[in-house]
């Protein structure tokens, strides 16, 4: 059974290739430690968004979050509500949406410690508000590069809700 799998991926791989398409990417397996205050009710619901976009995690309560953000290298001005950290120790601070961590795990820039949603952005995963009409309320946001050295760059910009997504 598991030969018929790997032959049929690898048969499909060249029929993508020799009608011009790309072989789609897989998701990185990852298994993220979630840092959270055990009062944050935003921070399961980020959870939530995590495990429903195939990124596995598990939560880890503490009184302590500050302490773990500075040792982290997370710098005040970027910090939010938890603190994502991968197997590998890169950070993901608040509530940055689950396709840029899986874009970042998949090529981790270089000289990057992580990812960061500073504060908490109405309608970011895990902050959404229902508008009263059926949808969210939304405020546009970026997802920060945290690097080694303390400085920043803007990953992604998120101008709409379903560009999170």
């Amino acid at each position: 059974m598991l030969k018929a799998k790997a032959l049929a991926t690898l048969v499909l791989g060249f029929v993508l290739v020799a009608c011009g398409s790309e072989a789609p990417k897989e998701k990185v397996a990852e298994s993220l430690t979630v840092y959270k205050s055990p009062t944050c009710g935003c921070c399961s619901k980020w959870q939530d968004h995590l495990t429903e976009s195939g990124i596995a995690n598990v939560g880890q309560n503490t009184k302590l979050l500050g302490d773990l953000k500075t040792e982290l290298g997370i710098q005040s001005q970027y910090r939010s509500c938890h603190t994502g950290v991968s197997k590998d120790g890169y950070v993901f601070e608040g509530h940055v949406p689950a396709k840029f961590i899986d874009q970042f795990l998949q090529q981790p820039p270089a000289n990057a410690i992580g990812l960061a949603v500073p504060a908490m952005p109405i309608g970011s995963p895990g902050m959404e508000v229902d508008n009263g009409q059926g949808g969210s309320k939304f405020m546009a946001y970026r997802v920060l590069l945290l690097k080694s050295d303390g400085s920043t760059e803007v990953y992604a910009s998120i101008t709409d809700y379903e560009q999170q997504f």
